[in-house]
């Protein structure tokens, strides 16, 4: 974010703040309903702002919102995301269900970053949909392990069920020796939405989309280390490096 001019760059730090705040509600280990709750005032202080009300947790959105036409319905989003998390573990969802979820709480994200990158809005909101599932089937892969730790497994049923794998318990899926098959079909996905980011990219100025660029290869790279390690168990934590992640930054800061 740092490279962006100023006005972008604050209005993606106020972005991420608001993303930050409420994915730590729905991690928090409170009582689900506290939860909601807090959840449900943060979308009362969204639409307090469209209301022109400076709400005091959400004030710093209203510079963005005002200067970049940011959509409230992408806020709401983004908290309807969080609220899946904390009604319920999730746990091997349907292909339907798991990409809503991705829509929430990643490509709702893209659709509020691409307004502020000043792409085409068209062509934004298809890059928001495709990048934005990528980076988080992306996730899922990475943080098996850790999400499984608080009860969640974040791998299709579909996926599951053709590799043989009969059970939705965290525990029992990351130690199946079919888990390799099952990542493999969500691999494949991945690698379809980078494709299809990549050629919107392809076709945007170069100013508007160093920051998804940046954000698509360092994610690829993470995906590249994930299918070369494998999903057997053991498995070692999968991050990128800094001589890599500042190479990548070099490779698209300034084109």
């Amino acid at each position: 974010m740092r490279i962006m001019p100023r006005a972008q760059r604050e209005a993606m730090f106020e972005i991420y703040s608001f993303c930050r705040r409420v994915d730590d509600i729905a991690d928090s280990p409170g009582p689900r309903d506290q939860r909601l709750d807090q959840l449900k005032l943060w979308r009362a202080d969204i639409d307090a702002l469209y209301s022109g009300s400076a709400v005091s947790r959400a004030r710093g959105l209203a510079v963005p919102i005002r200067n970049f036409g940011l959509k409230r319905e992408d806020f709401h989003a983004v908290i309807d995301g969080m609220e899946m998390d904390v009604v319920d573990d999730i746990r091997g969802p349907a292909w339907i269900k798991l990409d809503a979820y991705c829509d929430r709480v990643a490509s709702a994200v893209g659709r509020l970053s691409v307004r502020i990158f000043g792409m085409e809005e068209k062509a934004g909101i298809t890059l928001a949909h495709h990048l934005g599932r990528a980076l988080q089937l992306t996730n899922i892969l990475r943080d098996i392990d850790e999400d499984a730790e608080v009860g969640r497994l974040y791998l299709p049923r579909e996926a599951l069920q053709q590799a043989g794998i009969n059970s939705i318990d965290p525990a029992t899926v990351i130690a199946h020796p079919a888990l390799d098959a099952a990542c493999s079909q969500v691999i494949e996905r991945v690698r379809m939405h980078f494709a299809e980011a990549d050629k919107i990219m392809a076709r945007s100025p170069r100013r508007a989309v160093r920051a998804p660029r940046i954000m698509s290869a360092a994610y690829q790279a993470i995906l590249g280390k994930l299918v070369a390690r494998g999903f057997a168990s053991p498995r070692r934590p999968v991050k990128v490096s800094k001589p890599l992640l500042i190479l990548t930054i070099l490779r698209y800061a300034f084109i």
